[in-house]
């Protein structure tokens, strides 16, 4: 990047909007527009190459909280009925965000309708922005801030290449609804280092999506995440469940998981392969959740299943190497593959859990999880037996599709379909005695 011209925003009462467009848009050469302390109000903003976004120490970047204020920015990954983001960029190179201040959207206060008692969350708005959506990409920065409040996703990045992520910050309403903390979607060649992400759905998540006009994202390749805490409703480090490419060459390593749902997950539903994944020296903390939420307490959860059986099997996962997890579940480790080896060479190595009962007893079954039977395109929206859309989906007997009880009840490991499983030291404390529909076994392997 050429030298950059400097331009300093003074904090003020009215938004900035189009006085952050024009400077973008008037612009030829590199740019560095920096925020200075105080609040800055503004609407949706289309970013461009060249170009660093600096929110100083004591500068808040306040997104106005209206689906409407973001018409001119939309995205092509409609995601929860979502075609809207607060900053957006397409086919853009060298942007960078960064400094020590914060960016607050009041997420959980402007898109919320009132609470939904029997999940113990937030009811969420329909439409909602995304806070960044950068598609087609390549050479992003995000580094130092605080990303606070999220109506939704908060940063989405789509077919993008040589990405950093350091020392952010992202703290969402643990009871607002798909506020995932960072999406990789389809990107290559990712670093996420010393960053914290605290939500209510997933903390950091890679997908292989398909955009709207049929296109998709890519593959997900050489990602890593080093030395981060993650605090999630949801799965705290996932890949999946969109997964339309492969996945390959990605690593896990020194990650905190607090408070969690479930803690690992790979979810292989859309015809990308999974290979070559690493989760080492992860310490987790995962406890139930009401029978709505995806998963229930689990440590570790890897699952195969066709989703779309009209157009392609979903891709097989392999060579999975877990080592060195340590910490308390109150579900178990599971590994379901819909086909004898959907599932292959999976080493457990090292693994020291403390398995708990927990007190709301959903962590008895093991969760698959978007089916085909629950896919919610297949359904109309309003269907009154659908439960929430793209979340549960009721039977005929009532009961949520999907869960399914541990036979002989629930072990420590779980495998079904699972080829050439390894596990080395593996160490599950239990309760003694054990409690009611626990397994005596704790380790349950079928084929």
């Amino acid at each position: 990047m050429s030298e950059s011209e400097v331009v300093r925003i003074s904090s003020q009462a009215d938004e900035i909007t189009y006085k952050l467009q024009a400077l973008f848009d008037s612009h030829a050469g590199a740019l560095h527009v920096i925020l200075e302390p105080g609040i800055h109000r503004c609407g949706g903003v289309r970013l461009r190459s060249d170009l660093t976004i600096e929110i100083a120490d004591g500068a808040e970047l306040h997104f106005i909280p209206d689906y409407d204020a973001y018409a001119q920015t939309t995205v092509a990954i409609v995601a929860e009925e979502s075609d809207r983001a607060m900053m957006t960029a397409v086919g853009a190179k060298n942007m960078a965000l960064v400094g020590g201040g914060r960016i607050f959207c009041a997420g959980s206060t402007k898109y919320t309708q009132g609470d939904d008692g029997d999940m113990g969350t937030l009811t969420a708005s329909r439409y909602r922005p995304r806070i960044l959506v950068l598609d087609d990409c390549r050479d992003i920065r995000i580094e130092g801030l605080r990303i606070h409040d999220s109506p939704m996703w908060t940063m989405h990045f789509a077919g993008c290449e040589n990405i950093e992520v350091k020392g952010v910050e992202v703290d969402n309403d643990r009871r607002m609804p798909n506020t995932d903390g960072i999406v990789i979607d389809g990107c290559r060649n990712v670093q996420i280092f010393d960053s914290t992400f605290r939500t209510a759905d997933d903390g950091i998540v890679l997908k292989t999506t398909r955009r709207e006009d049929g296109s998709l994202t890519g593959p997900c390749e050489n990602v890593t995440v080093r030395n981060c805490i993650v605090e999630s409703r949801s799965c705290a480090l996932k890949l999946g469940t969109e997964s339309f490419s492969p996945f390959r060459n990605i690593s896990f390593e020194d990650v905190r998981i607090e408070k969690s749902n479930r803690g690992l997950g790979i979810f292989s539903r859309d015809g990308g392969l999974v290979e070559g994944i690493r989760f080492v020296r992860i310490l987790v903390d995962c406890h139930e959740t009401p029978a709505g939420f995806w998963g229930s307490g689990e440590a570790i959860t890897i699952n195969v299943l066709d989703r779309r059986p009209e157009e392609f099997p979903a891709g097989t996962v392999s060579n999975i190497l877990i080592e060195d997890v340590s910490g308390s579940m109150e579900g178990a480790i599971n590994m379901v593959a819909e086909q004898q080896g959907g599932i292959s060479n999976v080493v457990l190595r090292r693994i020291s859990l403390k398995q708990h009962a927990g007190p709301l007893k959903t962590g008895l079954c093991y969760d698959i999880r978007p089916t085909i039977e629950d896919r919610f395109d297949r359904f109309p929206i309003g269907d009154k037996s659908a439960g929430r859309v793209n979340a549960w989906r009721f039977g005929p007997d009532g009961k949520i599709i999907g869960l399914i009880d541990y036979p002989n009840g629930i072990p420590g490991i779980f495998a079904k379909g699972v080829s050439d499983l390894v596990t080395e030291d593996i160490q599950i404390t239990r309760p003694n005695p054990l409690p009611e529909n626990w397994n005596s076994e704790i380790v349950v392997v079928e084929d």
